[in-house]
């Protein structure tokens, strides 16, 4: 049989073990009228492999868009970090973002009213490191055993199979921890125009540690270069019936223009024993470090310059875990990074697979030597040193190398369950950010959240009022008038 390809016509279709293929349209039958043959192993490859396309979804940030880039270092942070991708000004480091909704199925819109993931994979010479936040820099919650909880709210109705804003608000009514998020979800930035005019945030505080084994705690902070744009509930709806692919759209045609959209990193920092002196936790995700106490420092640039090839393979088989960290850069006693930690890695052990980190999207640019054996899709290929498959060997197998140790924390308690809400203010730096509205953001808050309380029972929408009485009580009047609920008399905290 002669091979077309070699004549510099198409390749010859084949079967996945390589196998040529003389007719792909019709399948093999006993006579022209049927049945078919159970002999005819291409239709059963063919359909077999259609009936396994679909892998789960992930339960949050199901929806999402990406691109790969670079990242340019600018400025020397070396005092805080012995982590090379940050070791001289000028050096690139490639990676591979992505960015999504939070509640959205694979299917839902681009330009609903949600927080949006901000997930960056940086490829290092020591691995792997992914910054995995959103694009504001706090949550809903402080304590992990709330996610779950959290996240049913913002899904479908078991019954109803519908969202509820019921559900929604009864929840953040009776967790006033979230109202920061809320306020930021419900302000003017709640809904970016496409994912270049939005600010990306790590959220969580990390720790960074220098060559000195000095540790600092720090916040990333992503800031656009595009500019913020942002559309209101009504050109949202208007947008979404145009079309329910914008913010794919946008990116995609802005990088195959050229027109290669940019970001500033920048850190907070904070040596290690001064987080016993903040007048708050700073490592609660619920709050924000004050700039004027810990301003930015400058750090260097992200760019995406580059789409996928196939975005099934790059896009959502990437696999970005806080757990991936690099020598220099390390986490903190924040409770929800503690938990993300195991959750988002075991999330694509079940989505994936167990080697989902082999998947070339996944796979560091790095040498990688471990012991993991065996397993789902293990294509690794084969040790050089087949005898040391155990740890310690005597065949010169991989070893530890104590030069990488992180210095002890100097933050320790005693093991309990602490009442996350006893003794925290969730209100003023709720406060702090609703005074920064001038009379126009304002109005627009008290659309966008009276307007999602439609259909809530009012005793939840009174104990919402309640609560954002506390932080203002122009907020809560605000708010009540749109969504037609009476302001419970209470003072602000």
């Amino acid at each position: 049989m002669t091979n077309k390809a070699s004549q510099g016509q198409c390749p010859v279709m084949t079967t996945t073990a390589g196998n040529p293929i003389a007719d792909n349209q019709n399948s093999q039958t006993a006579g022209p009228r049927g049945p078919v043959l159970m002999q005819d192993y291409q239709l059963i490859e063919k359909l077999a492999h259609q009936n396994r396309e679909r892998i789960p979804e992930r339960t949050v940030h199901a929806k999402g868009w990406g691109a790969h880039g670079t990242f340019t270092v600018t400025h020397d942070i070396t005092r805080y970090t012995r982590a090379k991708l940050f070791s001289e000004i000028g050096k690139q480091t490639d990676i591979i973002s992505r960015f999504s909704t939070v509640a959205g199925e694979a299917g839902a819109a681009d330009a609903e009213r949600d927080v949006r993931g901000f997930s960056l994979k940086f490829y290092t010479e020591e691995g792997n490191w992914d910054m995995v936040g959103n694009n504001t820099p706090v949550f809903f919650i402080r304590d992990p055993y709330k996610f779950p909880d959290f996240i049913h709210t913002q899904k479908r109705h078991p019954k109803t199979n519908l969202r509820s804003a019921t559900a929604m608000w009864d929840y953040w009514s009776q967790s006033p921890e979230a109202l920061h998020q809320v306020t930021i979800l419900m302000s003017d930035r709640g809904i970016p125009k496409a994912p270049m005019f939005m600010n990306g945030y790590g959220s969580h505080t990390y720790s960074m540690i220098n060559a000195q084994g000095e540790r600092f705690w720090v916040k990333f902070h992503f800031k656009t270069q595009q500019g913020h744009k942002h559309f209101t509930d009504a050109e949202s709806t208007a947008e979404i019936g145009r079309s329910r692919e914008t913010y794919q759209e946008a990116l995609y045609g802005t990088i195959e223009k050229g027109e290669f959209p940019q970001w500033k990193l920048y850190i907070q920092v904070m040596p290690e024993l001064d987080a016993e002196k903040t007048p708050f936790n700073p490592f609660d995700l619920t709050k924000v470090w004050p700039h004027g106490d810990f301003p930015l420092i400058e750090v260097g640039v992200l760019e995406l310059n580059r789409n996928p090839e196939n975005y099934f393979q790059e896009i959502e088989n990437a696999a970005y875990s806080p757990s991936n960290i690099v020598p220099g850069i390390g986490f903190s006693p924040d409770k929800v990074l503690q938990a993300r930690i195991f959750s988002y890695a075991d999330a694509h052990r079940y989505r994936l697979g167990t080697h989902y980190e082999s998947l070339p999207v996944n796979r560091p640019k790095c040498p990688v030597h471990t012991y993991h054996k065996d397993g789902t899709m293990n294509f690794n290929p084969p040790s050089p040193n087949p005898d040391a498959y155990y740890e310690p060997n005597s065949f010169n197998g991989p070893k530890q190398d104590e030069g990488y140790s992180e210095p002890p924390l100097k933050i320790s308690g005693d093991a309990d369950r602490y009442n996350h809400r006893e003794g925290n203010d969730d209100y003023s730096q709720v406060r702090a950010l609703y005074n920064l509205f001038d009379a126009g953001q304002k109005d627009r808050l008290y659309q966008a959240m009276g307007g999602s309380m439609a259909g809530v029972p009012e005793a939840i929408v009174q104990r919402a009022l309640g609560h954002l009485a506390k932080i203002d009580p122009s907020y809560a009047e605000g708010v009540g008038k749109v969504a037609g609920v009476a302001v419970p008399r209470m003072a602000a905290e």
